[in-house]
């Protein structure tokens, strides 16, 4: 550590270097290190209050700290501007007349303050350099600037304002260019005598607590007075240790008895010496002898102003001995601004970096915790964010592997509804004519009777296998259907957010599924057209239907007659009771072309054949027997039967007969429509038990979507907060590095200024 250059004394008058730079220089320094401070914890002050309000970064930075650091940059602030006012302060004390303004000026080494005969001093006057041109004084309350040209002026102006007291203060400001002594930051404060006055405690208070050095002015032609001693005892015990130098003035008396000249100022040192050391207990024994000098204030104020103005030093009437008289000046000069520039600079700086090292050690310390809280954060955010990353990984591999599972699954089990359903319903139409034969309504062969009991009937077929197929399915398929949800739910759970998975019921809530059997009877047999007219079972166009098939029977029939209704080949021909189970009705067929002749001679001749290969042959062989044998009787008695037959038919063709015809018939063409959509109907059961576990791993899917992009979104958070952080631990680290070199430098000064130089 550089240590500080030694103090030599040298006069300022002359223009070369003198100790009292030592407190200017070490004003600028501490001046620019707390200016660097306070602009290091204004800088601090916004970065903790940046941090304490972002909620993202969760109370790093505390508002205890903030409002701390605030304090501090306003502690600096004013220290700051304290230290700017900071200057080396010597008050001056003791009886009057004794020329403690005589002793100002010729430090001086000009006439500043009034003194001599009829000027004795009335109140404090201060003396403290301007930059400005001209001389002006302030007195205490007010700030009114009152030019003094001349020490006369200044000894008129205090004169004449009787409002000042022994108590007022009245600033002298004397421009620095006049006087080279004020240009390094030093006030003097000269005083009232002090047996003027008993108010010395409220002097003390006023005056002399920010006092670097105290000089009293004795005289040397009396000894030291009572009231002299009783004010530096007060101040002694205010004041930890003050540093006084006695100045015996007036020594030039003792040229006129010089042979008790060394006797008198033995008994002076001596009594000044127990003073000092034994009742005030300011300095050694050893150190005592160099505060104490025996000096003529006049005399040397006269030498200088005579050399200011170009006259020789030793010029006019001076006493013998001037020389020594004026080297003990210049000594008590180089031991006070020793003394001044090394006590001020401890006095008025050494509290304050006392305090700058506290509040730095203090911010530094919060530096620290916000960098430590930010470092643990952000290992907790990294971790954090880990484990988001992971968890939305395993979500998004999780899902994708139920997906195809889910798939799967909903695909077996719509085959297998698909196939309950096929088969359920082809049972159903098996046992279509049992639900027809339990409808009963009131029948009459009449048009309109007629359209009301089919809309009727359709719509009691249509409810009876719908009820008939949901209780051959329904309950299966919805026990399945339930159990999938349940396995997707379970499955889906571990990929949802525990606040998720409590509430998963209220997302698929369960409830029974029931299929919907539209078989839509009434659009698939709307075009069922019934034929209740009576028709002997052994008449030509039933014979032609029996042997041919209702198909090709049908053609033939055109052949032979014209005017064959063609209307009624799409329908299935009503039968008499006797002409036995109806034929298989064939759908219209748009290839098939109407038969040739030769076609229907072809159909005739097989069917012919067909008979005589059977029973039939033996029945006209037989015939042809019995005709031999019996003849027209045999032709008369079949006449009979034939016409008893057809009667007994005509009578028995009643409503009922017509009802059970028109049953039969409905049968027979809703047993073809229905088969014909069973592959539709199961199919669309099929596809609702699919649209419905679809929709429930849809809604899974949905929430597990919602939780991924909650994850990303947190993870986003926490990337954006891990950046936070990292910015935070930096930036405290740069503040952190600041405050250190802030330490150095507060330490630097301390070496140099502010500890005892070897």
């Amino acid at each position: 550590m550089a240590a500080a250059p030694p103090l030599t004394r040298s006069d300022s008058a002359r223009g070369e270097f003198s100790p009292l730079k030592h407190f200017v220089v070490a004003k600028k320094k501490i001046s620019d290190v707390f200016e660097q401070l306070l602009k290091y914890v204004k800088e601090t002050s916004e970065f903790v209050e940046e941090t304490c309000e972002n909620k993202a970064l969760e109370k790093i930075a505390s508002q205890d700290q903030k409002l701390e650091i605030q304090a501090y940059a306003d502690k600096l602030a004013v220290i700051k501007e304290v230290l700017a006012r900071r200057h080396m302060k010597v008050a001056f004390f003791g009886r009057t007349s004794n020329g403690k303004s005589t002793v100002v000026n010729a430090m001086l080494r000009d006439r500043v303050l009034p003194s001599g005969i009829g000027h004795t001093t009335n109140c404090f006057l201060s003396v403290e350099g301007t930059d400005e041109d001209k001389a002006y004084l302030k007195t205490e309350g007010s700030e009114e600037e009152k030019s003094i040209k001349t020490v006369n002026q200044l000894a008129h102006a205090l004169h004449m304002d009787e409002s000042l007291d022994a108590g007022c203060l009245v600033r002298v400001f004397w421009p620095k260019t006049k006087c080279a002594l004020l240009r390094d930051d030093l006030v003097l404060v000269d005083s009232p005598g002090t047996d003027v006055t008993s108010q010395l405690d409220s002097w003390i208070d006023k005056f002399c607590l920010d006092a670097d050095v105290f000089v009293l002015v004795a005289n040397s032609e009396s000894t030291l007075m009572n009231t002299e001693k009783h004010f530096f005892h007060k101040v002694n015990e205010r004041l930890s240790k003050p540093n006084i130098f006695i100045l015996n003035n007036r020594w030039d008396a003792s040229a006129n008895e010089p042979e008790y000249m060394e006797d008198v100022r033995k008994q002076h040192t001596d009594r000044c010496v127990n003073f000092l050391v034994e009742e005030l207990k300011v300095v050694d024994r050893d150190q005592a002898p160099n505060r104490i000098f025996f000096v003529s204030a006049k005399e040397v104020l006269n030498s200088r102003m005579q050399r200011a103005q170009g006259m020789p030093e030793t010029g006019g009437a001076l006493a013998e001995g001037f020389q020594e008289r004026l080297k003990e000046f210049q000594s008590f000069e180089r031991r006070f601004e020793e003394c001044i520039s090394q006590s001020a600079v401890k006095t008025k700086f050494e509290q304050h970096t006392i305090r700058a090292k506290q509040i730095t050690e203090k911010v530094k310390s919060i530096m620290d915790d916000i960098n430590i809280e930010a470092a643990e954060k952000r290992v907790a955010a990294l971790e954090d964010r880990e484990y988001q990353m992971d968890r939305l990984e395993f979500v998004k591999n999780q899902l994708n592997l139920l997906i195809d599972d889910i798939k799967k699954k909903i695909k077996a089990i719509s085959e297998d509804v698909e196939a309950k359903v096929s088969s359920a319903m082809g049972e159903e139409i098996c046992r279509l004519h049992v639900i027809v034969d339990e409808f009963h309504a009131d029948f009459h062969p009449s048009l309109h009777v007629l359209k009301i009991y089919k809309s009727e009937l359709l719509s009691h077929v249509e409810e009876g296998m719908g009820k008939n197929l949901a209780f051959r399915c329904s309950d299966a398929v919805n026990v399945s259907v339930q159990s999938s949800q349940r396995y997707m739910m379970e499955s889906m759970l571990p990929l949802l957010p525990s606040a998720v998975q409590s509430q998963i019921n209220m997302l698929v809530p369960s409830r029974k599924f029931d299929l919907s059997y539209d078989l839509n009877c009434a659009t698939l047999c709307s075009d069922f057209q019934e034929n209740i007219e009576f028709q002997f079972s052994l008449g030509w166009t039933a014979l032609v239907h029996r042997f041919l098939g209702s198909v090709n029977a049908e053609r033939a029939l055109k052949l032979v007659d014209q005017n064959f209704q063609a209307s009624r080949t799409v329908l299935p021909l009503a039968c008499t009771p006797s002409s036995g189970p109806p034929s298989t009705i064939a759908p219209p067929n748009h290839e098939t072309a109407l038969m040739t002749q030769e076609d229907l001679m072809v159909a005739m001749a097989t069917n012919v054949a067909s008979l005589t290969s059977r029973t039939s042959m033996g029945i006209v062989i037989v015939g042809g027997v019995v005709w031999r044998m019996v003849g027209w009787r045999l032709i008369a008695l079949s006449g009979s039967l034939y016409g008893l037959l057809y009667l007994y038919e005509r009578l028995t063709w009643t409503t009922k007969a017509k009802e059970r015809t028109l049953k039969r018939q409905f049968v027979d063409y809703a047993t073809e429509k229905l088969q014909l959509i069973v592959s539709f109907t199961s199919a669309n059961c099929s596809h609702q038990v699919q649209q419905e576990m679809a929709t429930t791993f849809a809604r899974l899917c949905q929430q597990v979507d919602q939780t991924q992009k909650e994850l990303e979104a947190e993870i986003r958070q926490l990337t954006a907060k891990i950046d936070q952080l990292e910015t935070v631990q930096s930036r405290s680290k740069s503040l952190r590095h600041k405050a250190t070199e802030l330490e150095r430098q507060l330490e630097t000064f301390t070496n140099q200024y502010l500890q005892p130089q070897q």
